[in-house]
C-alpha cells in the first residue's frame, strides 16, 4: 500500500537529522580515498590497497544510507520496489543497531580513553562513532515513520491473525534450525567475553543477546500464537537476523581482503561469524516471506462478478474465502 500524500514534518526532520549525521564521516572518507592523512599517524596505512578497497566500500554503503534516508522524504520514495528500501535497510539497521547501542556504554564506561591507541587519532573515532549513533537513531526512525505511512497494516496486524501460507511447515523447520545454530554461535561469543577487554566484552555481549533475541522472536512469529502486535517480533528479528548477516559479512570481507584489518576474522573467530552471516541470510529470507504473505493478504481484491456459466467461480471463490 502506497500513498501519495507529501511526508510528515516528523519524518523530514528525522531524515535530516540523519543526513548530518552522514556528512562528517562521507567527507573524512573522501578526503582518505583522495590521499589525505588528516586523523592517521600511521600516513602509510591508508596507502595500503586493503584499506583503499575498504574505505570505499564503507563510503558506498553510507552514501546509500543518505540516498535512502533522502527517498524517505520524497513521493518517488513511496514508489520504489520494496526490496530495494527493505534489504540496504536490513543490512544498515543491523549493523548500526549495535553501535549505536554500544559506543555510548563504552565512552561511558571508559570515555575518551577506549578510543586511545592504535594508527587512527582519539578524535577521529569519537567524530565517527558518535556520527553512526546519531545514523541509526535518525535512519531507523525516519524508516518507522516512513514505513507507518507505506505499509501501516503492519503497525495494526495482531501475531494471531497472520495467514498461515503454503510454506508454514518449512518456515518452522528453519526458525528453530536458527535458534539452535544462533544459540551456538551467541554462547561462543558469550565465552569470550570472559576476561576480554571492555570493549569486545561490550560488543561481543550485545550481539549475542541480539541475536538470541531475533532467533526466539522468529520462532514466536512463525507459531503464530498469542494476541499480540505484530511489530513487536519484528522488530527483534529484523535487528538480530540483520546483525548476524550484516557484521558476519563484513568480517569475511575484512579477512578476505587482507591488510591490517583482517586479523580478527580468522580461526574459529572467522568459523563463527561465517555461520553467524549464513544463519542471519536464512531468517532473513525466510522472515521476508512471512513479511509478503501478509502483503498478500492485505492486498486481496474482491473479485469481479463471474460470467455466467463460469465453471472456474467456485474455485474462485473458495480461494478468496480460504485467503481472507
Amino acid at each position: 500500500m502506497t500513498t501519495e500524500q507529501g511526508p510528515a514534518i516528523g519524518r523530514v526532520t528525522a531524515a535530516i537529522v540523519t543526513v548530518a549525521a552522514m556528512l562528517p564521516y562521507l567527507t573524512l572518507k573522501i578526503l582518505w580515498l583522495t590521499g589525505s592523512s588528516v586523523g592517521v599517524t600511521e600516513p602509510e596505512l591508508m596507502n595500503d590497497s586493503a584499506m583503499v578497497g575498504l574505505n570505499a566500500m564503507t563510503f558506498g554503503m553510507d552514501a546509500v544510507g543518505l540516498l535512502l534516508a533522502v527517498a524517505f522524504t520524497t513521493r518517488w520514495g513511496m514508489r520504489l520496489p520494496a526490496w530495494l528500501v527493505l534489504l540496504p535497510l536490513w543490512v544498515g539497521t543491523g549493523l548500526l543497531s549495535v553501535v549505536t547501542v554500544t559506543a555510548p556504554v563504552l565512552v561511558a564506561t571508559d570515555g575518551i580513553a577506549v578510543f586511545s591507541g592504535g594508527a587512527i587519532e582519539a578524535w577521529v573515532y569519537m567524530m565517527v562513532y558518535g556520527g553512526f549513533v546519531g545514523q541509526g537513531i535518525g535512519l531507523m526512525t525516519t524508516f518507522v515513520l516512513y514505513a507507518r505511512d507505506r505499509w501501516p497494516a503492519i503497525f495494526t496486524a495482531r501475531l494471531r491473525h497472520a495467514f498461515a501460507g503454503p510454506a508454514e511447515s518449512f518456515q518452522r523447520v528453519v526458525a528453530w534450525g536458527a535458534l539452535l545454530v544462533t544459540t551456538a554461535v551467541a554462547g561462543v561469543r558469550l565465552s569470550w567475553t570472559f576476561g576480554a577487554p571492555a570493549v569486545a566484552v561490550v560488543m561481543d555481549g550485545f550481539k549475542a543477546l541480539l541475536a538470541l533475541a531475533g532467533a526466539v522472536a522468529f520462532v514466536a512469529v512463525v507459531r503464530r500464537r498469542g494476541d499480540i502486535p505484530f511489530w513487536r517480533l519484528l522488530v527483534p528479528v529484523w535487528l538480530g537476523s540483520g546483525s548476524l548477516f550484516g557484521w558476519g559479512l563484513y568480517t569475511m570481507i575484512v579477512s578476505s581482503v587482507g591488510g591490517p584489518l583482517a586479523g580478527g576474522g580468522s580461526g574459529a573467530v572467522g568459523l563463527v561469524e561465517l555461520f553467524g552471516m549464513l544463519t542471519g541470510l536464512v531468517m532473513g529470507m525466510s522472515g521476508a516471506y512471512v513479511l509478503a504473505e501478509r502483503s498478500g493478504v492485505g492486498d486481496v481484491q474482491p473479485l469481479e462478478e463471474p460470467l455466467e456459466g463460469d465453471d472456474r467461480d467456485g474455485d474462485r471463490q473458495a480461494a478468496y474465502h480460504g485467503h481472507r
